[in-house]
């Protein structure tokens, strides 16, 4: 019987710690300022990244390179590794079919082996909760097929609420009209989204300020989590170069629900190019995603 391991993409914002600890195959996502691309062997601090934005560059954003896809994948299966792959919402970004192209033309290569690519339909630290959660299944003994069941089943339940600070990037991005934007940011107007059942940004709203969203973050996820929640999974917490409003994010958490592990990390450069400067998040398990 093969091994099997998981593996993701750098959109995942799964920490470093967690990387080496647990020996995960991370494959790049890439961002550009100009012609320099940056995500794989050249990256950029992502305070450095937020800065530069804020001082008016508009970086650009790009899907993962097929060939590097082949070169992670194949140094695993020589390894006799199966692979499950926790892959970037198919939603928001190609990743997840060109991940899915090179494990079919591997598999005709490795007829022995197994690679299964799983939408996540997620973004960010809600992929690593379902990266780590599945190397906790494989830790207790589970099969590869009973691992990839079930993360099919809880990627449903991984919530994302977020706001931004600024509605220039998700205008740019065509989340929100021009004029949207040039009211809100007038109005000082911050916007809420989610990620929905099917992994696409779905707006929910504004506050005015953000101290108040801050908090209104908080009130709608304390509105979509389960009696039966298990308050042992981690939490994730990203954020857009703004370090101390994702602390106090966690301690609205932790004073206010039963979750205690609380994972804070950067929002990647390559999801930053859409979400901005400012851009604040919390990941968690709760009720099943609505539409």
């Amino acid at each position: 019987m093969r091994d099997y391991c998981i593996t993701t993409d750098s959109n995942s914002d799964l920490p470093r710690e967690y990387i080496d600890r647990l020996n995960t195959t991370i494959i790049p996502q890439y961002y550009s300022f100009g012609d320099t691309v940056y995500g794989d062997e050249l990256n950029m601090p992502p305070a450095e990244f937020y800065e530069r934005m804020k001082k008016g560059e508009l970086p650009g954003s790009q899907a993962n390179n097929p060939a590097v896809i082949e070169e992670k994948f194949r140094a695993l299966l020589e390894k006799g590794l199966d692979i499950i792959h926790i892959a970037f919402s198919s939603a928001l970004s190609g990743s997840y079919n060109n991940v899915c192209m090179v494990a079919r033309e591997l598999l005709e290569q490795y007829t022995d082996a197994r690679i299964t690519v799983i939408d996540s339909l997620n973004v960010s630290l809600g992929e690593s909760i379902m990266v780590l959660h599945a190397n906790a299944l494989k830790d207790k003994g589970a099969s590869y097929g009973e691992t990839v069941d079930a993360i099919e089943a809880f990627k449903a339940h991984i919530n994302v609420q977020f706001t931004v600070d600024d509605l220039f990037h998700l205008q740019r991005g065509g989340r929100v009209s021009k004029t949207t934007a040039l009211i809100g940011s007038a109005l000082n107007l911050k916007p809420f989204l989610y990620v929905s059942d099917t992994g696409t940004l779905v707006s929910a709203g504004t506050v005015r300020g953000r101290k108040k969203s801050i908090h209104t973050l908080i009130e709608r996820m304390k509105a979509t989590l389960e009696e039966q929640t298990d308050y042992s999974l981690p939490v994730g917490i990203v954020h857009g170069n703004c370090p101390d409003d994702a602390r106090m994010l966690a301690e609205l958490v932790k004073e206010q629900t039963g979750f205690t592990n609380i994972i804070i990390n950067d929002i990647s450069p390559s999801i930053g190019v859409h979400a901005g400067p400012g851009a604040l998040a919390v990941l968690y398990y709760g009720k099943p995603r609505k539409a």
